[in-house]
Parts: structure tokens; C-alpha cells; sequence
């Protein structure tokens, strides 16, 4: 099992891999999956899964001790025709389709929200414009579960967009039928004192393809996982995330792609910028390609860039394989400053210091922000990038 590292600056790690006989893998939880919060023992902070976590700042969402209250959060959701929306009971059988709660958190979002939102998209329809679901917390405690499900050789793009102030639990399941494409972009975009925990399921059908787009910039503590599978042969899956953490924040990205079905792709990329003292950013990075996903190919690539001392990055990529017979896979993991011979380049034509060093982080971020292939949205977090970077220098 791959030792979790507090990587120094400069250094590079490309992580372990490690070939599995047994189902206990590393990259599972230490608890099986259910959606029965009793059977998670509340997290002390020495268990794998938690270790890197600020237990004492989640505002009891970990121990049962946070309640829902009236405020909350309010859900807007603006979708094109051709999409359904429902707000549903628990008792809708399409809840919880795509994956079962994985630790305490999760759970405790399931058992608690009282009523979920379904966004469908029906089989072969091709949305031109995208589907925005925005969540504002108004303060208080929250309970969600969110379902966008896409039929048969549907395409659509959907951005989740949180903002305000609010203690939030929630579940958010992906299902994609055969051939079905499908994009979203989640950005979290919190006040300062913000608390945001969740598990985004994926379920990919055959031949389909989706894409994650994570964006991670506001709150106090922000807690993401990720998880994939492959409901059929042929599936494809590139996890892209983005993050600036600043000081005080704590930003946790935990990713699990499981290739459990022959023939699948998986591409993970996700970059993330420090400054400030106590700066806080996790990546967890697990691949398990199982006995029977032959011809997977898979990679998974985690790089930091440290702006100012006093901030910490813990990274670690995990892979687990249990056949040999596989297209490919590999990962890394990479955190350092600035590049000394990119800032001596730019400044040797003139450019100053600091217009160097914004040039430098935005083009880190490039790649990624063309990634998410909405206007709008790209520009707002270009501008919040250089928002970042002004303070950085102020």
C-alpha cells in the first residue's frame, strides 16, 4: 500500500503500484460501502481515510451532531427542453444508482436529506445549451442528493455551481446509458467559512463517454471524492479538477476509478495552486484495474504549485492492478515553485516580476480551463484566478 507523503517543494513522486490477489485492496475503504450511516464508526482522524482531514472543522458532519437547519441551501435548476426535472422522495428507485455511500459523511447525507433532484435527459437528445443546477447555502446545515441521468446516445453539459455560505453534505450521482456523452463542471465557489463535503458517483455505460471538470477555490474546508465505474465495455473517463487553495483553507480531493469492465479508459489530470500560511490541498489518486478489466488503459497526473511559504501539499497517486493484460496505465505526482528558468525567460523580455509570475501560474491552469468548453464560466474562473494572484501580491 502506497505510503501517503507530505511532499517537500521540488520534489517529484510517481507513487506505487502494487499487484493485488485478494478484493482488499488498498484503494477501498476501510469499511464496506452502505448506505446505513450506523455501520460507519465515527472517524477519530488516524484512519487512512481521514487522516489528512481538519476533523474538528467539518462542524459535525463526521459525528452526527449537525442537523438541518430551515436556511440551508436553495437549489435553482435552468435546463433547455428537452430535459425533465423532478424534485423526488427517498423512495425513488433511481436514487442511488450509480454508487453507495463510502464513508460516515456520505452516509449520513443519505439517511438525512428529504427529498432529492432528478435531472433526466432522454435517450438520443442532443443538448446544445448547457443544463446549470446552482446551489447557494443562505447559512446553516444541509442534506442533498442530486441524479443527473442521461439515456441511450443522449449528449448534454451540466454545471453545478455552488456559492454562499452553507455546512453541506450531499451525494450526486451520474448515470450514462450506452453511448451516452456527458459533461459537468462543479465548481466550488464558497464564502470563506463554508463547509462543503461530498461523493460524486459515476456509472458509465457501454461506449459512453464522461468527462468531470472540478473546480475548487472557496470554503473553509471543501471535501470531494470522486468515484468511476464502468457499467459496460467501451466506457471512457477523463477526471479533470482545478484548485486554489489559500490561507486557512483545506481543500481535499479524493478520486477512485475502478475499471471492473474490459476495454475502458480512464484519464486523470487534476492541478492545484498554494499560498499563505496553513494552506491545506489533499490529493488522493486511486486506479484499481480488477481481474476482469482486461485491455484497460489508464493514467492519473497530480501537479502542485507552491506561491508562498508556509502552505502544504500531501499527493498520493495509488495503482492496483489484478491482470496483466492491459493496454496501459501509469501515473504522477509533481509539486515545486515556480520555474526559475521560465520567470528568467519572460523577465529577460522585459516582462516584470510579477506579470511574470501571473503569466507562469495562468498558463499551469490553461489546459484545464479549456477543458470545460463554456464561455462563461471559463472567464469567471480566469478572473478568479487573477483575483488570486493580485492577493498574492498585495
Amino acid at each position: 500500500m502506497a505510503e501517503a507523503q507530505n511532499i517537500p517543494v521540488g520534489s517529484t513522486t510517481a507513487g506505487q503500484i502494487a499487484v493485488a490477489a485478494e478484493s482488499t485492496v488498498a484503494t477501498r475503504m476501510s469499511v464496506s460501502p452502505s448506505f446505513d450511516v450506523a455501520d460507519f464508526p465515527v472517524p477519530h482522524g488516524r484512519e487512512e481515510e481521514w487522516r489528512f482531514t481538519p476533523l474538528e472543522r467539518l462542524r459535525g458532519l463526521h459525528d452526527g451532531t449537525a442537523v438541518a437547519t430551515g436556511a440551508g441551501v436553495k437549489v435553482a435548476v435552468e435546463a433547455p427542453e428537452g430535459v425533465t426535472v423532478e424534485t423526488v422522495g427517498r423512495d425513488d428507485a433511481r436514487i442511488g444508482r450509480a454508487g453507495t455511500p463510502v464513508d460516515r459523511v456520505a452516509a449520513q447525507a443519505y439517511s438525512a436529506f428529504e427529498q432529492a433532484g432528478v435531472v433526466t435527459v432522454a435517450k438520443e437528445t442532443v443538448l446544445t445549451e448547457p443544463i446549470r443546477i446552482a446551489v447557494h447555502g443562505d447559512g446553516g446545515v444541509a442534506f442533498g442528493h442530486q441524479v443527473i441521468e442521461l439515456g441511450a446516445f443522449a449528449e448534454a453539459v451540466v454545471v453545478i455551481d455552488h456559492t454562499g455560505d452553507a455546512v453541506l453534505a450531499a451525494n450526486v450521482d451520474y448515470v450514462l446509458g450506452d453511448g451516452a456523452k456527458l459533461t459537468v463542471v462543479s465548481v466550488q465557489d464558497w464564502d470563506e467559512k463554508a463547509v462543503h463535503v461530498a461523493q460524486h458517483n459515476a456509472l458509465i455505460g457501454r461506449d459512453a463517454s464522461f468527462k468531470s471538470v472540478v473546480v475548487t477555490f472557496g470554503g473553509d474546508v471543501v471535501r470531494l471524492h470522486p468515484r468511476v465505474e464502468y457499467a459496460g465495455p467501451g466506457g471512457e473517463a477523463e477526471l479533470f479538477g482545478l484548485y486554489f487553495t489559500d490561507s486557512g483553507q483545506h481543500q481535499e480531493h479524493r478520486l477512485l476509478v475502478t475499471h471492473n469492465t474490459p476495454h475502458c479508459k480512464s484519464n486523470v489530470v487534476y492541478k492545484g495552486a498554494l499560498q499563505g500560511d496553513d494552506a491545506h490541498a489533499v490529493w488522493i489518486g486511486d486506479v484499481l484495474i480488477e481481474a476482469a478489466a482486461e485491455g484497460t488503459d489508464t493514467y492519473e497526473m497530480n501537479r502542485n504549485l507552491v506561491l508562498t511559504d508556509g502552505a502544504r501539499v500531501d499527493s498520493v497517486p495509488n495503482l492496483e492492478i489484478e491482470t496483466g493484460e492491459i493496454v496501459g496505465a501509469g501515473h504522477a505526482s509533481a509539486t515545486g515553485r515556480f520555474d526559475d528558468e521560465q520567470l528568467f525567460y519572460l523577465m529577460a523580455r522585459g516582462i516584470p516580476e510579477q506579470d511574470a509570475r501571473r503569466l507562469v501560474v495562468r498558463g499551469f491552469f490553461a489546459e484545464l480551463v479549456q477543458q470545460i468548453g463554456v464561455p462563461d464560466i471559463e472567464e469567471r474562473l480566469l478572473a478568479k484566478i487573477e483575483e488570486e494572484l493580485e492577493a498574492s501580491v498585495a
